[in-house]
């Protein structure tokens, strides 16, 4: 078993180094896609105070007519399985090379990058499993202009950013009133609240595992732990970078964000406090399950002991009566060979103080308190 985890550790290692890393010597700018990766299929939403457009484009080139106008413009691609529509993609927001890698490498760590007319935010989105503990995670960036924000997603099956498409749509809050810079704030607070959910899960889990390991610790608890602890580490490190990002935003502002939008941008990294506090609480949680394990495994062991001692030490003064009659004597020679051996009801009696003694050991032994809890140990 221990072979199996070390291959498996190595080739998730190896993936890693595939992943993070190009080949040496490679180009600044070149994108590598991955054959796995879902198509690209790409959603217009143009909108202002009074219209709404909402609807799928076929090719980049579609949105060229609405990055001039007055009105907002938020094209969002979700997949990348086209390199070509990615660098048509860019020539039609003039995407810096490097913009457009980080984009595409899916592996980012979150970081925000000014252009000076464009600025680039990374972030990582969570999103629950259905009906079990667990997320689905996935990078996604943000390019945000003057009128227009492109964001770009992994794929289009997990997605928290549902309620933002649902306000412009119809037009609840003051989202239609403002710019761009309003819309990539309130998807990051989408993006940042989208961790409450999957923490909540985890606090659930949580107190399900310490009543476990309480009442009832098994390897399979053991399991439940490690993975709980892998997940949550997960998750720190989503969220740690993500705070950086949201600050930096606050306290060096940009050109392209304005004074009104940096103040909730202070709201949204008040949220992004709250999740790093939830994550550290709930992974010092998991750890002293760990111990909690640990302890009740070794007390579960020692009641054991105790009644395996209990028995032990019942049987001990039995064994030495037992030993005694079981030796030979010869009461033909000597009066004090055992002459008991030659009674009537010897054998009964010689029972009847091993039982005795027993219950005599018994009552001793519970009135001192050493039967407690031991016999409901299974």
């Amino acid at each position: 078993m221990i072979k199996n985890i070390r291959r498996f550790s190595k080739a998730v290692t190896k993936s890693l180094i595939k992943e993070y890393y190009h080949q040496p010597g490679t180009v600044p700018g070149t994108i590598f896609i991955d054959e796995n990766a879902e198509s690209p299929i790409i959603f217009l939403i143009d909108y202002n105070q009074e219209n709404y457009i909402r609807k799928q484009i076929e090719t980049p080139e579609e949105c060229i007519a609405y990055l001039d106008t007055e009105s907002v413009s938020w094209v969002d691609v979700q997949g990348l399985g086209n390199q070509d529509i990615l660098q048509r993609l860019g020539n039609v927001f003039e995407l810096h090379p490097l913009v457009l890698e980080d984009v595409v490498n899916m592996t980012e760590r979150p970081k925000m990058e000014d252009y000076e007319d464009q600025l680039l935010i990374i972030a990582r989105m969570v999103v629950p499993k259905e009906n079990i503990c667990g997320f689905y995670s996935e990078q996604v960036s943000l390019v945000l202009g003057k009128n227009y924000l492109l964001t770009v997603q992994e794929e289009a099956e997990h997605d928290c950013l549902e309620g933002v498409r649902m306000r412009i749509e119809r037009c609840k809050g003051i989202i239609r009133r403002q710019g761009a810079d309003y819309l990539a704030y309130a998807l990051l607070d989408s993006i940042i609240d989208g961790f409450f959910p999957v923490l909540e899960r985890y606090g659930e889990q949580i107190e399900d595992l310490e009543e476990e390991v309480i009442v009832e610790p098994t390897q399979r608890t053991l399991q439940k732990i490690y993975k709980l602890r892998r997940e949550l580490l997960q998750l720190r490190r989503a969220i740690w970078p993500q705070r950086d990002v949201i600050n930096n935003l606050v306290r060096d502002g940009s050109g392209l964000i304005s004074e009104e939008v940096q103040i909730y941008l202070r709201d949204c990294y008040d949220h992004t406090v709250q999740v790093m506090d939830m994550v550290e609480t709930y992974r010092e949680l998991a750890s002293g399950l760990m111990d909690v394990y640990l302890s009740a495994v070794s007390n579960k062991m020692n009641e054991i002991m105790k009644v395996l001692t209990i028995v032990s030490a019942i049987f001990i003064p039995l064994t030495f009566v037992a030993g005694i009659y079981g030796m030979n004597f010869n009461t033909e020679k000597s009066p004090y060979n055992m002459p008991e051996l030659n009674w009537y009801w010897g054998y009964p009696i010689c029972l009847a103080v091993m039982a005795a003694i027993a219950i005599v050991l018994l009552i001793l032994f519970w009135r001192k308190g050493w039967l407690e809890n031991s016999i409901k140990v299974k």
